[in-house]
Protein backbone atom coordinates (compact mmCIF):
# COMPACT_ATOMS: atom_id res chain seq x y z
CA UNK A 1 0.00 0.00 0.00
CA UNK A 2 1.48 3.70 -0.46
CA UNK A 3 2.17 4.75 2.80
CA UNK A 4 1.40 8.23 3.90
CA UNK A 5 1.93 10.84 6.23
CA UNK A 6 -1.74 11.22 7.22
CA UNK A 7 -3.24 10.66 10.28
CA UNK A 8 -6.62 8.57 9.85
CA UNK A 9 -8.85 6.50 12.60
CA UNK A 10 -11.85 4.94 10.70
CA UNK A 11 -15.00 3.68 13.04
CA UNK A 12 -17.38 1.25 12.01
CA UNK A 13 -20.68 1.73 13.79
CA UNK A 14 -23.66 -0.81 14.39
CA UNK A 15 -26.84 1.06 15.62
CA UNK A 16 -29.51 -1.17 16.15
CA UNK A 17 -33.23 -0.04 16.17
CA UNK A 18 -35.19 -0.37 18.73
CA UNK A 19 -38.45 0.61 17.47
CA UNK A 20 -40.82 -1.31 15.77
CA UNK A 21 -40.29 1.37 12.65
CA UNK A 22 -37.49 3.21 11.38
CA UNK A 23 -37.30 4.96 7.78
CA UNK A 24 -34.28 6.33 6.91
CA UNK A 25 -33.71 9.82 5.06
CA UNK A 26 -32.78 10.29 1.46
CA UNK A 27 -29.69 10.70 2.16
CA UNK A 28 -28.51 9.53 5.17
CA UNK A 29 -24.90 11.05 5.80
CA UNK A 30 -26.76 14.35 5.48
CA UNK A 31 -28.90 14.11 8.65
CA UNK A 32 -25.58 12.52 11.05
CA UNK A 33 -23.84 15.79 9.57
CA UNK A 34 -26.97 18.37 10.65
CA UNK A 35 -27.80 15.98 13.67
CA UNK A 36 -25.03 15.15 15.25
CA UNK A 37 -23.02 18.39 14.27
CA UNK A 38 -26.08 20.02 16.18
CA UNK A 39 -25.41 17.75 19.47
CA UNK A 40 -21.85 18.04 19.34
CA UNK A 41 -22.18 21.84 19.95
CA UNK A 42 -24.52 22.17 22.20
CA UNK A 43 -22.53 19.63 24.46
CA UNK A 44 -19.01 21.81 24.31
CA UNK A 45 -17.99 24.52 26.30
CA UNK A 46 -19.00 28.23 24.58
CA UNK A 47 -15.19 28.59 23.38
CA UNK A 48 -14.73 25.14 21.76
CA UNK A 49 -18.60 24.98 20.26
CA UNK A 50 -17.94 28.08 18.25
CA UNK A 51 -16.32 26.51 15.22
CA UNK A 52 -19.21 23.95 15.46
CA UNK A 53 -21.49 26.73 15.43
CA UNK A 54 -20.20 28.38 12.27
CA UNK A 55 -20.21 25.36 10.36
CA UNK A 56 -23.80 24.36 11.24
CA UNK A 57 -24.50 28.88 10.30
CA UNK A 58 -23.81 27.18 6.29
CA UNK A 59 -27.05 24.80 6.91
CA UNK A 60 -29.82 28.35 7.82
CA UNK A 61 -30.26 28.95 3.78
CA UNK A 62 -31.24 25.18 3.39
CA UNK A 63 -33.77 26.10 6.14
CA UNK A 64 -31.46 24.25 9.30
CA UNK A 65 -33.10 21.58 11.52
CA UNK A 66 -36.49 22.17 10.46
CA UNK A 67 -35.49 21.04 6.40
CA UNK A 68 -35.39 17.57 8.35
CA UNK A 69 -38.42 17.82 9.27
CA UNK A 70 -40.28 19.05 6.29
CA UNK A 71 -38.14 16.25 4.51
CA UNK A 72 -36.46 18.89 2.62
CA UNK A 73 -32.63 18.75 2.37
CA UNK A 74 -32.64 19.59 -1.24
CA UNK A 75 -29.15 21.09 -1.50
CA UNK A 76 -26.19 20.29 0.79
CA UNK A 77 -23.85 23.46 2.18
CA UNK A 78 -20.32 22.38 1.17
CA UNK A 79 -19.22 23.34 4.32
CA UNK A 80 -18.39 20.21 6.36
CA UNK A 81 -17.57 19.36 10.72
CA UNK A 82 -14.90 21.77 11.95
CA UNK A 83 -12.47 18.26 12.36
CA UNK A 84 -11.86 16.66 9.33
CA UNK A 85 -14.21 13.73 9.01
CA UNK A 86 -16.22 11.69 6.64
CA UNK A 87 -19.72 10.31 7.17
CA UNK A 88 -20.21 7.04 4.99
CA UNK A 89 -23.42 5.22 5.09
CA UNK A 90 -22.82 1.77 4.01
CA UNK A 91 -25.25 0.99 1.02
CA UNK A 92 -29.40 -0.38 1.28
CA UNK A 93 -31.24 -1.57 -1.13
CA UNK A 94 -34.24 -0.61 1.50
CA UNK A 95 -34.79 2.03 3.95
CA UNK A 96 -37.27 1.12 6.53
CA UNK A 97 -35.76 -0.45 9.20
CA UNK A 98 -37.84 -2.91 11.97
CA UNK A 99 -36.80 -3.33 15.79
CA UNK A 100 -33.94 -5.29 16.65
CA UNK A 101 -32.28 -4.82 12.43
CA UNK A 102 -28.78 -3.17 12.03
CA UNK A 103 -27.59 0.05 10.51
CA UNK A 104 -24.00 0.28 9.44
CA UNK A 105 -22.25 3.18 8.77
CA UNK A 106 -18.62 4.41 8.77
CA UNK A 107 -16.85 7.64 10.47
CA UNK A 108 -13.41 8.37 9.36
CA UNK A 109 -11.26 10.96 11.27
CA UNK A 110 -8.66 12.27 8.87
CA UNK A 111 -5.17 14.85 10.08
CA UNK A 112 -5.53 16.61 13.15
CA UNK A 113 -8.57 15.15 13.97
CA UNK A 114 -8.01 11.67 14.41
CA UNK A 115 -7.93 11.44 18.08
CA UNK A 116 -9.57 8.55 19.98
CA UNK A 117 -10.01 10.67 23.28
CA UNK A 118 -11.79 13.20 21.53
CA UNK A 119 -14.10 11.20 19.62
CA UNK A 120 -14.78 8.55 23.12
CA UNK A 121 -15.73 12.23 24.99
CA UNK A 122 -17.47 14.13 22.17
CA UNK A 123 -18.64 12.35 19.21
CA UNK A 124 -19.20 9.25 20.48
CA UNK A 125 -21.20 10.90 23.78
CA UNK A 126 -23.05 12.86 20.66
CA UNK A 127 -24.58 9.54 18.95
CA UNK A 128 -25.51 7.74 22.46
CA UNK A 129 -27.38 11.41 22.59
CA UNK A 130 -29.01 10.78 19.43
CA UNK A 131 -30.28 7.33 19.77
CA UNK A 132 -31.90 8.22 23.05
CA UNK A 133 -33.61 11.40 22.55
CA UNK A 134 -35.05 13.99 19.56
CA UNK A 135 -36.90 17.30 19.43
CA UNK A 136 -40.11 16.98 18.04
CA UNK A 137 -39.75 20.96 16.64
CA UNK A 138 -37.54 18.75 13.40
CA UNK A 139 -38.11 15.35 13.48
CA UNK A 140 -40.67 13.35 11.48
CA UNK A 141 -42.66 10.04 12.04
CA UNK A 142 -40.43 7.17 11.93
CA UNK A 143 -37.34 9.18 11.46
CA UNK A 144 -33.84 7.23 13.38
CA UNK A 145 -33.44 9.47 16.13
CA UNK A 146 -34.14 8.79 19.16
CA UNK A 147 -35.05 5.21 18.12
CA UNK A 148 -31.71 3.02 18.09
CA UNK A 149 -28.88 1.46 20.06
CA UNK A 150 -25.11 1.85 19.33
CA UNK A 151 -24.74 -1.95 19.66
CA UNK A 152 -21.48 -2.23 18.46
CA UNK A 153 -18.44 -0.05 17.40
CA UNK A 154 -15.66 -0.97 15.49
CA UNK A 155 -11.98 0.45 14.58
CA UNK A 156 -10.31 -0.47 11.30
CA UNK A 157 -6.74 -2.24 11.84
CA UNK A 158 -5.20 -2.65 7.78
CA UNK A 159 -7.97 -5.07 6.62
CA UNK A 160 -9.73 -5.94 9.94
CA UNK A 161 -12.28 -4.21 12.20
CA UNK A 162 -11.70 -4.64 16.13
CA UNK A 163 -14.24 -4.31 18.28
CA UNK A 164 -14.00 -1.93 21.52
CA UNK A 165 -17.68 -1.69 21.96
CA UNK A 166 -19.77 -5.15 21.95
CA UNK A 167 -23.71 -5.49 23.03
CA UNK A 168 -23.66 -1.41 23.91
CA UNK A 169 -20.52 -2.24 26.37
CA UNK A 170 -17.45 -0.04 26.00
CA UNK A 171 -14.10 -1.49 26.61
CA UNK A 172 -11.91 1.69 27.55
CA UNK A 173 -8.75 -0.50 27.81
CA UNK A 174 -8.83 -0.13 23.80
CA UNK A 175 -7.01 2.73 22.39
CA UNK A 176 -7.25 3.23 18.31
CA UNK A 177 -4.28 4.81 17.08
CA UNK A 178 -4.23 7.54 13.86
CA UNK A 179 -1.82 4.86 12.02
CA UNK A 180 -3.36 0.94 12.72
CA UNK A 181 -5.19 2.16 9.22
CA UNK A 182 -2.61 0.89 6.77
CA UNK A 183 -1.06 -1.79 8.65
CA UNK A 184 -0.60 -4.92 6.42
CA UNK A 185 -2.65 -3.18 4.39
CA UNK A 186 -3.17 -4.31 0.89
CA UNK A 187 -5.17 -3.68 -2.30
CA UNK A 188 -7.07 -4.77 -3.23
CA UNK A 189 -8.07 -8.34 -1.11
CA UNK A 190 -9.86 -11.53 -2.55
CA UNK A 191 -9.30 -10.65 -6.06
CA UNK A 192 -8.57 -13.44 -8.33
CA UNK A 193 -7.95 -11.37 -11.62
CA UNK A 194 -6.30 -8.22 -12.16
CA UNK A 195 -8.78 -5.24 -11.85
CA UNK A 196 -10.34 -3.14 -15.03
CA UNK A 197 -13.10 -1.53 -13.26
CA UNK A 198 -13.99 1.04 -11.02
CA UNK A 199 -17.61 0.75 -9.19
CA UNK A 200 -18.45 4.04 -7.29
CA UNK A 201 -20.27 3.41 -3.85
CA UNK A 202 -21.01 6.52 -3.91
CA UNK A 203 -21.99 8.81 -5.92
CA UNK A 204 -18.99 11.63 -7.58
CA UNK A 205 -18.16 14.90 -8.47
CA UNK A 206 -13.86 15.00 -9.76
CA UNK A 207 -15.73 18.60 -11.66
CA UNK A 208 -13.67 21.95 -11.32
CA UNK A 209 -11.41 20.69 -8.45
CA UNK A 210 -8.62 23.08 -9.88
CA UNK A 211 -10.73 25.74 -9.91
CA UNK A 212 -12.09 25.15 -6.27
CA UNK A 213 -8.45 24.42 -5.22
CA UNK A 214 -7.80 28.15 -6.02
CA UNK A 215 -11.04 29.21 -4.65
CA UNK A 216 -13.00 29.81 -7.57
CA UNK A 217 -16.64 28.99 -7.83
CA UNK A 218 -18.07 25.84 -9.01
CA UNK A 219 -21.32 24.38 -9.33
CA UNK A 220 -23.10 23.17 -6.02
CA UNK A 221 -25.32 20.85 -6.77
CA UNK A 222 -26.15 18.31 -9.38
CA UNK A 223 -29.80 18.52 -9.77
CA UNK A 224 -29.69 21.32 -12.92
CA UNK A 225 -27.42 19.07 -15.12
CA UNK A 226 -29.04 15.46 -14.65
CA UNK A 227 -30.43 15.59 -17.78
CA UNK A 228 -26.45 16.45 -19.87
CA UNK A 229 -24.67 13.75 -20.85
CA UNK A 230 -22.63 12.03 -17.74
CA UNK A 231 -18.87 11.95 -18.34
CA UNK A 232 -16.40 8.93 -16.97
CA UNK A 233 -13.47 10.22 -15.36
CA UNK A 234 -10.69 9.31 -16.53
CA UNK A 235 -7.95 7.37 -14.38
CA UNK A 236 -6.01 10.93 -15.11
CA UNK A 237 -8.87 12.63 -13.52
CA UNK A 238 -8.99 10.40 -10.28
CA UNK A 239 -4.95 10.40 -9.75
CA UNK A 240 -5.59 14.43 -9.75
CA UNK A 241 -8.14 14.26 -7.75
CA UNK A 242 -6.17 12.24 -4.73
CA UNK A 243 -3.41 14.35 -5.69
CA UNK A 244 -5.84 17.30 -4.62
CA UNK A 245 -7.20 15.43 -1.58
CA UNK A 246 -3.43 14.70 -0.34
CA UNK A 247 -3.05 18.29 -0.62
CA UNK A 248 -5.79 19.60 1.23
CA UNK A 249 -5.43 17.32 4.52
CA UNK A 250 -1.25 17.03 4.49
CA UNK A 251 -0.60 20.51 3.40
CA UNK A 252 -3.90 22.53 3.77
CA UNK A 253 -6.61 23.83 1.66
CA UNK A 254 -4.76 27.24 0.80
CA UNK A 255 -1.25 26.30 0.23
CA UNK A 256 0.37 25.45 -3.11
CA UNK A 257 1.73 21.96 -4.01
CA UNK A 258 4.63 22.56 -3.21
CA UNK A 259 4.57 21.44 0.60
CA UNK A 260 3.00 18.80 -0.51
CA UNK A 261 5.90 17.09 -2.55
CA UNK A 262 8.03 18.65 0.15
CA UNK A 263 5.91 16.34 3.03
CA UNK A 264 5.79 13.44 0.32
CA UNK A 265 9.59 12.83 -0.56
CA UNK A 266 11.21 12.58 -3.56
CA UNK A 267 10.52 8.38 -3.30
CA UNK A 268 6.50 9.14 -3.40
CA UNK A 269 6.76 11.85 -5.90
CA UNK A 270 8.38 9.32 -8.05
CA UNK A 271 5.71 6.77 -7.62
CA UNK A 272 2.83 9.59 -8.51
CA UNK A 273 4.76 10.43 -11.48
CA UNK A 274 4.95 7.42 -12.48
CA UNK A 275 1.04 6.65 -11.95
CA UNK A 276 -0.20 9.47 -13.93
CA UNK A 277 2.44 8.02 -16.82
CA UNK A 278 0.81 4.88 -16.49
CA UNK A 279 -3.02 6.02 -16.15
CA UNK A 280 -2.38 8.42 -19.80
CA UNK A 281 -2.19 5.03 -21.36
CA UNK A 282 -5.50 3.60 -20.15
CA UNK A 283 -8.54 4.66 -22.06
CA UNK A 284 -12.13 3.80 -21.02
CA UNK A 285 -13.81 0.89 -22.71
CA UNK A 286 -17.26 1.24 -21.40
CA UNK A 287 -18.90 2.97 -18.51
CA UNK A 288 -22.64 2.55 -17.04
CA UNK A 289 -23.00 5.45 -15.22
CA UNK A 290 -26.28 7.54 -14.14
CA UNK A 291 -27.72 10.80 -12.32
CA UNK A 292 -27.91 10.07 -8.16
CA UNK A 293 -31.18 10.04 -6.93
CA UNK A 294 -32.93 13.97 -6.53
CA UNK A 295 -31.35 15.20 -4.00
CA UNK A 296 -28.38 13.68 -3.49
CA UNK A 297 -25.24 15.47 -4.20
CA UNK A 298 -22.23 14.44 -6.95
CA UNK A 299 -22.76 14.14 -10.34
CA UNK A 300 -22.74 10.30 -11.48
CA UNK A 301 -22.73 6.64 -9.70
CA UNK A 302 -22.35 3.54 -11.30
CA UNK A 303 -19.59 1.47 -12.77
CA UNK A 304 -16.67 2.39 -15.65
CA UNK A 305 -14.73 -0.20 -17.49
CA UNK A 306 -11.10 0.66 -19.40
CA UNK A 307 -9.45 -0.95 -21.73
CA UNK A 308 -6.85 -3.04 -20.00
CA UNK A 309 -6.20 -3.94 -16.34
CA UNK A 310 -4.57 -1.69 -13.90
CA UNK A 311 -1.39 -1.80 -13.95
CA UNK A 312 -0.01 -2.93 -10.15
CA UNK A 313 1.94 0.78 -9.50
CA UNK A 314 -1.39 2.34 -9.79
CA UNK A 315 -3.58 -0.34 -7.76
CA UNK A 316 -2.41 1.15 -4.34
CA UNK A 317 -3.09 4.61 -4.91
CA UNK A 318 -6.27 3.99 -6.06
CA UNK A 319 -7.10 1.93 -3.03
CA UNK A 320 -5.33 5.06 -1.10
CA UNK A 321 -8.40 7.14 -2.95
CA UNK A 322 -11.29 4.93 -2.01
CA UNK A 323 -10.06 5.41 1.55
CA UNK A 324 -9.92 8.98 1.38
CA UNK A 325 -12.81 9.37 -0.89
CA UNK A 326 -12.32 12.15 -3.43
CA UNK A 327 -13.40 15.43 -5.15
CA UNK A 328 -15.68 17.20 -3.74
CA UNK A 329 -18.45 16.30 -0.72
CA UNK A 330 -16.17 13.88 0.69
CA UNK A 331 -17.81 15.09 4.45
CA UNK A 332 -20.69 13.47 3.13
CA UNK A 333 -19.18 10.39 2.18
CA UNK A 334 -18.84 10.84 -1.62
CA UNK A 335 -16.03 9.83 -4.04
CA UNK A 336 -15.20 6.56 -2.69
CA UNK A 337 -15.35 3.21 -5.19
CA UNK A 338 -14.56 -0.26 -5.24
CA UNK A 339 -12.18 -1.96 -8.35
CA UNK A 340 -12.93 -5.18 -9.53
CA UNK A 341 -12.37 -7.30 -12.44
CA UNK A 342 -15.89 -6.69 -14.99
CA UNK A 343 -14.24 -7.21 -18.76
CA UNK A 344 -17.45 -8.65 -19.76
CA UNK A 345 -19.02 -5.53 -19.41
Amino acid sequence: MFTIPINIIRYLFVLRVNRSLVWLSNYLPAEFSLILGTTIARRLPTAQARPWLKSLSAWEPYGGLKSIANKQIKRLPEASWPIESVLFAYPYEKRSFGEGEFILWELKLLGESADHGFFLEIIMSAIEEAGLSYDKGWTYPNCLWGKFDIHAVYAARGHHWEPFVENGQLDLNYHATPFQWFENLSYPFNLELPPDTIRWLTPFDLSDQAAKHHGRKTRQYNSKHRNRAIPAPSLNKIIEALILRLNNLIAGKISNFDELWEVLGEDKQTVLKKAWRLASHIPIYKKRLCAPPAHWPGVAMGSQTYTATFPEALIPLLGLASILHIGQYTHYGLGTFIIERRSDL
